[in-house]
């Protein structure tokens, strides 16, 4: 199990069950819960297709659905868990909100801001240093979104 607890893989269902809302709205199929005290607060799914932004991916949608249900933009008591590892930008938004843990699913080798492409949270220098830990789920989210993409394709091609 990697050292994943049970509450890992419970909240890691929780950011699926987003990535499969996503992909049925025909969004690339990334999902993100924001979890404090053992309780969701915070849910994301990509929606960079339906509102037109490229800022909308699932972290920064769970991290502003999060703030706004605490009333704070630190969340330096919570847990993000997100199926795909997150992006520079998402990287970077977890460290403003002060997020202290980040769980994500698979690797992303093109975008990935935690370990893939850059490693962002382990930057010397920063005021807020975010533990993280990959792989939970990794096969189940890796063959999710091949499968959305060959749709994709098939769907151009056609």
């Amino acid at each position: 199990m990697n050292g994943f607890t049970e509450q890992d893989i419970f909240f890691m269902n929780e950011a699926v069950k987003e990535a499969e809302g996503a992909a049925a709205k025909g969004e690339v199929p990334i999902g993100a819960v924001v979890v404090s005290e053992g309780a969701v607060i915070g849910r994301g799914s990509n929606k960079k297709n339906s509102g037109k932004s490229a800022l909308n991916h699932a972290e920064i949608i769970a991290i502003e659905d999060a703030s706004s249900k605490i009333g704070d933009w630190r969340l330096d008591e919570c847990t993000l868990y997100v199926t795909l590892e997150p992006c520079l930008m998402c990287a970077g938004a977890i460290i403003h909100a002060r997020i202290r843990n980040v769980i994500f699913g698979t690797t992303e080798p093109k975008f990935g801001g935690v370990i893939s492409l850059a490693r962002t949270f382990d930057i010397d220098g920063l005021n807020h240093k975010v533990s993280y830990k990959g792989g939970l789920h990794s096969d189940e989210i890796s063959a999710m979104m091949k499968q959305f993409f060959k749709e994709v394709r098939s769907r151009k091609q056609s």
